[in-house]
Formats: structure tokens, C-alpha cells, sequence
């Protein structure tokens, strides 16, 4: 069995949403928990986690630093505000920022750095739903023990 892993073992994604779908602080600002997945859903507000556009690859052979983006939505009838989802927002990647000092667990991608990568954008989707979206610069290796 080969247990050598590479950095298609390191998924930040999962990562970061495995670790906000837990979180006290994102359950309490989306008013509980099942409010974050990786896809856009009721019920709302809703935090979904998935690949930002940027990031930094470095050499494919340990560490790489994508982009994971935080996706904020509101209802599709405009609640909450956009002051309420920047918060929600906020309190995500605050959260997301504690994952560097979690213990890793055997067979996961270890996360050693977090950071934003640019500026919160309020960014309401065509038919009007609302939505916030902040970019995070997540560093991440393979895992260093098998499950």
C-alpha cells in the first residue's frame, strides 16, 4: 500500500469547511448549525465554502497556498442586510484563521497559515439575492501520518 502523499492529498476546501461547519462562532452568527456547506442552499444565511480564482501553487511539491473562498448568502428576498452578511462573513474567516493552531489529525492536510487574499465584496447575485464573498490565502501541505 503506498502511503506517500502529494499535494493532490492537500485539499483546503475540505479543510476549511470541515472546520467552519463545527465552529460555536459561525453556528451562533448564521443562527445555528447546517447553515455551511459547499454549495449555495437554504436555509438562510447560508456560508459556502469552495475554490477562490487566485492563489500561489509554488512548485507542486510540498506547500501551496490557494485561494479559499467565503461566500456569504442572504435570502433571495434580501434579508439579512448587507451589514449582517459582512459580519457573518468576518466572523467566518476570524474563525478560519484559528485552523493553524488545531491539531492536525492523522490523514489530513495540515494548514499552517491563513490570511485574507483581498477585500470583502458585498456582490448581490442577478436576481437580487444577496451576497458577500471574501478570499482567503490558506497554506496547506499533505498529510505527514496515513489515517
Amino acid at each position: 500500500m503506498n502511503t506517500a502523499y502529494s499535494v493532490a492529498d492537500a485539499d483546503p476546501v475540505a479543510a476549511v469547511l470541515a472546520w467552519l461547519a463545527k465552529h460555536p462562532k459561525v453556528h451562533e452568527a448564521l443562527g445555528g448549525p447546517g447553515h455551511v456547506s459547499g454549495i449555495r442552499e437554504a436555509p438562510w444565511p447560508h456560508l459556502r465554502v469552495t475554490s477562490g480564482p487566485g492563489g500561489d501553487m509554488r512548485t507542486l511539491e510540498w506547500a501551496t497556498e490557494p485561494e479559499v473562498t467565503l461566500e456569504v448568502y442572504g435570502d433571495p428576498g434580501g434579508w439579512p442586510g448587507p451589514a449582517a452578511l459582512r459580519r457573518i462573513a468576518l466572523v467566518a474567516a476570524l474563525a478560519a484563521k484559528e485552523l493553524p493552531d488545531a491539531t492536525a489529525e492523522p490523514g489530513q492536510p495540515v494548514v499552517t497559515s491563513v490570511r485574507p487574499s483581498g477585500a470583502l465584496i458585498d456582490s448581490p447575485l442577478a436576481d437580487g439575492q444577496p451576497r458577500h464573498l471574501f478570499g482567503l490565502l490558506v497554506t496547506v501541505h499533505p498529510p505527514l501520518t496515513p489515517a
